[in-house]
């Protein structure tokens, strides 16, 4: 094994790790949550656990000596050797048990086993382990001793900064088919964690997990599970080569239906983008697979690494399948690249495109990439039981939309005589609170000047925003204007924004079409009494979604 060393850091420690030859005092060597026993032939080694297994996917059978077929790290902790934190490991290679004894110590439930070839038990790194042991009295956890203000201090400069700018939930899904290798799996790793830690990861900004692509795909981490560079690169690391099938089509469908999860730390109104890492191409068909990601609001991207020979060309299942893998086939979305040795020069752009929610086209859909503004009519002859009627009305359509700060936004306007905007684009960024702020306006009375209110909501409700969302205005009023409503109308048509008109009762008909957009019959809706408005809620975001369209193809 050549020699080699990888920074980590565990425990607020910085560890330097090279292979482990089992002497005294040696370095102990990273290894994975799944690492067993069985996997090293020394009879003492120094092995350093990562932070935060999930000990509910280990198995550890007996107490004390442990199977080798144990988890090194589950058995450490239910040891009471470390703690779910992690930490250093002196692993004691001993020969086969009969009769391993289970016992539940440390959150860990160990298992019964009758006989085993070869055990091993665990220690603190400096001290012997044991040969034979009793089972482990349950520990309570220790805290993690809290660092102190000046290494607080170093640690936060060595922290990434946080790109908040970029709003993103991405998925991985690293080729880990034996087609690639151990090898090359290794440079493909490396390859992600220089994006991610080009991404910028944090809260407030883009986070990341990562599926494996083999015979059946495996979520090594979710969303939530890691929010800094530092974790998610130190995890990429720890993530342990399966070989298999390339099986992209099988990973896209348990990425779209398992992985983007609230439970899982997907977060409402970001675009949900995987980037599928393929060395060769896919094993199983992905038509279906691609077809449900993008239904499902996925930006998916391929980067493609090393493209089949000419003499391979009969082999692979479906020539066209990364023009049917992508999220759309505009070039955006897609790399090829020649080998793995020159993938470098392409680490920045793709963090970039990343990054762009504004291309992120398969998740902008009507429901979360419209500007929603109302012009409500607060005139006397609506009167206060009518108005609250026009407000559940407008409650109704507001239901369908996913508002958030990346998402949707939802404005008001009520006019009379004169106009007064209830609340802002910017002032209600969640469902709820939009709806409780249209239930909380209250009315006005008066006139009835339309003409003047369509100026004011265009200077000052749409002309503030600065995002990319299609502006649509709903106008809603009982009657006609006193004033001119033609000109402000088309002048909010040039300026972008599309007008839908909804008249009740004794609105006129020339009027609501002089201020509907283009099809005038398609944009403009009428009925005889207040009750009766709910109806056209269907149609009207039928209406609207198809303007959507119609802008972003």
């Amino acid at each position: 094994m050549s020699v080699f060393s990888t920074a980590i850091l565990s425990l607020g420690i910085l560890i330097f790790t090279s292979p482990a030859n089992g002497a005294q005092g040696s370095v102990p060597m990273s290894i994975n949550c799944t690492t067993r026993g069985a996997y090293y032939k020394e009879n003492q080694v120094d092995v350093l656990c990562p932070p935060h297994c999930d000990y509910t996917q280990l198995s550890v059978w007996g107490s004390g000596v442990y199977a080798s077929v144990s988890s090194i790290c589950a058995a450490a902790v239910h040891s009471g050797v470390i703690n779910t934190l992690g930490g250093g490991v002196r692993l004691q290679k001993l020969r086969g048990q009969k009769n391993y004894q289970s016992s539940t110590a440390n959150g860990i439930n160990s298992l019964p086993l009758t006989r085993w070839m070869s055990s091993f038990s665990v220690s603190k790194i400096g001290r012997k382990a044991l040969e034979v042991s009793g089972p482990p009295k349950a520990t309570i956890i220790p805290m993690a001793a809290k660092p102190t203000k000046k290494k607080a201090a170093k640690s936060g400069k060595k922290n990434s900064k946080v790109n908040k700018e970029c709003k993103a939930d991405i998925a991985f899904l690293l080729d880990g088919s034996w087609n690639l290798g151990k090898r090359r799996f290794d440079l493909q790793k490396n390859f992600v964690i220089r994006v991610t830690n080009m991404l910028g990861i944090g809260p407030q900004g883009p986070l990341v997990g990562i599926v494996q692509v083999s015979e059946n795909p495996k979520t090594e981490f979710n969303l939530k599970n890691f929010t800094n560079s530092k974790d998610v690169a130190s995890a990429i690391k720890n993530v342990t080569y399966k070989g298999g099938s390339t099986n992209v089509g099988k990973a896209l469908i348990h990425t779209t239906e398992s992985f983007f999860t609230p439970e899982k730390g997907t977060r409402s109104g970001y675009p949900k983008v995987i980037v599928v890492v393929v060395d060769g191409w896919p094993s199983d068909e992905i038509e279906r697979a691609a077809d449900l990601a993008r239904e499902s609001g996925m930006n998916v991207f391929i980067v493609s690494v090393a493209k089949a020979l000419p003499e391979e060309q009969k082999m692979v299942p479906d020539p066209n399948y990364m023009e049917k893998i992508v999220c759309k086939n505009n070039g955006l979305f897609s790399y090829s690249i020649q080998n793995w040795f020159g993938m470098y020069k392409f680490i920045k752009p793709l963090a970039q495109r990343l990054c762009s929610y504004s291309q992120m086209s398969c998740s902008r859909t009507c429901y979360n990439s419209i500007n929603l503004g109302f012009l409500i009519d607060g005139s006397s002859s609506v009167g206060d039981s009518n108005f609250r009627t026009v407000l559940n009305f407008i409650s109704e359509i507001v239901k369908s939309f996913d508002i958030h700060q990346i998402g949707a936004r939802v404005g008001a306007v009520q006019f009379t005589y004169n106009q007064r905007t209830e609340f802002d684009f910017g002032q209600h960024l969640t469902k709820d609170s939009v709806q409780n702020a249209i239930r909380n306006i209250p009315y006005w009375s008066g006139g009835t000047a339309t003409g003047e209110a369509i100026t004011y909501t265009s200077k000052n409700l749409f002309g503030k925003l600065k995002n990319s969302n299609l502006n649509v205005l709903i106008i809603i009023t009982d009657g006609q204007s006193y004033d001119d409503v033609e000109v402000p109308a088309t002048v909010a048509h040039e300026s972008g924004t599309v007008i839908f008109s909804v008249g009740i009762s004794w609105a006129m008909e020339q009027e609501l079409k002089a201020m509907a957009s283009e099809p005038k019959d398609a944009h403009t809706f009428f009925v005889r009494d207040f009750p009766m408005v709910n109806k056209l809620v269907p149609d009207i975001l039928k209406g609207i979604c198809k303007d959507y369209s119609a802008v972003a193809n």
